[in-house]
């Protein structure tokens, strides 16, 4: 996905020298920990606001069975790949960090205009690493959309190499089929997720070259 245009090749000694995507860098990674420091508050705030309850033909033909652990390997496998790229390369750093920045502003934006109640049957997902992020505790209404698949998929588009992409996209399937059983999510909650998710990598895509590799 990512092109050679894009420079992926730059390594950290040269973004020094390379100001905008420097402070491209900083900035993103300060953004982000505003965002996740407001998290809990919002939550909470969803946790307490009335939402509509989905008949879902889907979740209702599904067992829900909790798998809690295949989740947790799958998500923070992710998030050990992705991390692992970003240090070898500035510019896939700079490509996800944005794009998630996005994909954040978005949910919020996307849970708050759409109050759901959660799934009959959900089963609550056991990660004691994710749920700091919301409060220490799990979050039945972050629902529309899913950030567990959206934050999968978004992986695979901002890797470009073709086998940990492969992997990547697998996973994002097989973690979405998981949330469903598990009644974590709606149906139209995951199919939403890559869609969302492709439109917040083509931003940050578009935003590093208009904005700032064009300025060095």
């Amino acid at each position: 996905m990512v092109q050679k245009n894009d420079k992926v090749s730059i390594g950290w000694k040269e973004v020094w020298d390379n100001n905008p995507l420097r402070n491209t860098i900083i900035t993103g990674l300060l953004i982000l920990l505003l965002i996740l420091l407001v998290f809990p508050v919002f939550f909470a705030y969803i946790e307490n606001k009335q939402g509509v309850q989905l008949n879902d033909m889907l979740l209702n033909c599904l067992p829900a069975i909790d798998l809690s652990v295949p989740i947790f390997i799958l998500i923070w496998g992710g998030t050990v790949i992705i991390i692992y790229k970003c240090l070898k390369r500035p510019y896939v750093f700079a490509l996800f960090i944005w794009a998630y920045i996005i994909l954040c502003i978005t949910r919020i934006i996307t849970i708050s205009l759409f109050p759901l109640e959660p799934p009959q049957n959900i089963i609550p997902l056991t990660d004691p690493l994710g749920n700091i992020f919301y409060g220490g505790k799990f979050i039945r209404k972050d629902l529309f959309y899913s950030g567990h698949v959206s934050t999968q998929f978004l992986i695979s588009l901002c890797i470009y190499n073709k086998v940990y992409k492969r992997i990547m996209q697998a996973t994002t399937f097989i973690l979405a089929a998981m949330v469903l059983i598990q009644h974590i999510h709606y149906s139209m909650d995951v199919l939403a997720a890559p869609i969302f998710a492709y439109g917040c990598f083509w931003s940050s895509r578009n935003f590093l070259r208009k904005y700032v590799l064009n300025k060095h």
